[in-house]
């Protein structure tokens, strides 16, 4: 049982890399630090577009519109975070019957 948690645990950890990342390379190439021709490049931006933009799409739908700053990825991050604790509360109230541990 508790393998499948830490499964599911580190996969949100790396899903929460996986949002900086393709922040940082976001900026990086809005900047023109990165050039999207070269196709190592486009290829590095188009897997993190696929990989995170179903999560952040909802998230900026239903944000307003700040101009030029997107904070979506920061929403996105809390989130995760937040499904972590509440894994691990599960976890706890799974595996040591206390159900006092749900409670946030």
């Amino acid at each position: 049982m508790y393998v499948l948690f830490w499964l599911v645990s580190e996969l949100l950890h790396l899903y929460i890399w996986a949002v900086i990342i393709a922040a940082v390379f976001s900026t990086l190439v809005s900047f023109g630090v990165l050039d999207t021709r070269t196709r190592f490049v486009w290829t590095i931006g188009d897997f993190l577009y696929r990989l995170t933009e179903p999560a952040l799409r909802p998230i900026r739908n239903f944000l307003p519109a700040f101009g030029g700053i997107d904070i979506s990825p920061i929403i996105l991050i809390l989130l995760l975070y937040a499904a972590q604790m509440l894994l691990w509360r599960i976890y706890g109230a799974i595996a040591f019957g206390d159900v006092r541990n749900l409670v946030l």
